[in-house]
């Protein structure tokens, strides 16, 4: 992952003129994104993940590529897929419990993995969008995340066989602090609840966690979004991300965006059958 600013403010190699985004397709918003790419993937578990994206890039065939997400989705689905299908060749993130495939890639040395902190993750991509190549943070300082060793990539008899290096380590006002650069990548696909034609985007609830940071991430950012509007329709101060982070809008059909599986489904008995069981 490159370090540094990634906004130019143009329209991202669209060869649109204007400020309209907005593309004719998934198929065609993916179009250039090709073998060895590094993505920002926005989502939180199941929630404003940019599945439609997704899908279009998985049927577009790009392989060996590079994944900066908070989690690298469920089995069949989201990243998943990519994952399943071996096209993802190194995965940036904080959590990956919910996806046997990925421990199983991982452990079997498919796969190199880099685990941080969450909110390492979080102000890593902030830091890339917004220019900062680098930042000091108490996140780690005393264990691997610091000192080095964690397993990037394991060897086929299971010893690692890439580790993570030491990170540098100074104290301010007496306490220890570590080094952690920025991230950007060539591209960043993001899901959004709202969007306009230039590129203003609103999240809903907890699609916002990491979203909008790797929106900012991203060199040429894709939004998904569940209802475009028009320029002027979404109240300035209600915008969580500005257009000039996206180059490229596609909007959903209802069918896509009332797709949203249930990650864990917890019920409880009606009143009136637990009643009757008393």
């Amino acid at each position: 992952m490159a370090v540094g600013s990634r906004r130019d403010g143009g329209d991202g190699g669209s060869g649109r003129g204007g400020l309209d985004k907005v593309v004719g397709s998934a198929d065609e918003a993916v179009a250039d994104i090709g073998d060895g790419a590094s993505l920002a993937v926005g989502g939180f578990g199941l929630c404003g993940v940019p599945t439609v994206l997704i899908d279009a890039l998985y049927e577009r065939g790009s392989g060996a590529l590079r994944v900066v997400s908070n989690n690298c989705g469920l089995d069949g689905r989201g990243l998943g897929r990519l994952l399943a299908a071996g096209r993802i060749a190194r995965a940036m993130g904080s959590y990956v419990g919910e996806n046997k495939e990925f421990a199983r890639q991982y452990l079997g040395g498919e796969i190199e993995v880099e685990l941080m902190p969450q909110g390492t993750l979080a102000e890593r991509l902030r830091a890339g969008g917004a220019g900062i190549p680098a930042f000091f943070t108490p996140a780690g300082v005393g264990t691997q995340v610091a000192d080095g060793g964690l397993p990037w990539r394991y060897a086929p008899d299971g010893s690692v066989a890439v580790a993570s290096p030491a990170k540098e380590v100074r104290e301010f006002g007496g306490r220890a602090y570590l080094l952690e650069e920025s991230i950007t990548t060539d591209f960043a696909l993001v899901r959004a609840a709202r969007g306009d034609r230039h590129g203003n985007l609103v999240f809903d609830k907890s699609a916002r966690n990491f979203n909008p940071l790797c929106a900012m991430a991203g060199r040429i950012t894709i939004a998904e979004v569940e209802e475009l509007v028009e320029p002027g329709e979404i109240d300035p101060d209600h915008v969580h991300l500005p257009g000039v982070f996206v180059q490229r809008v596609v909007p959903l059909t209802p069918e896509q965006a009332a797709d949203k599986p249930i990650e864990k489904r917890t019920v409880r008995d009606a009143p009136a059958a637990r009643k009757a069981g008393e």
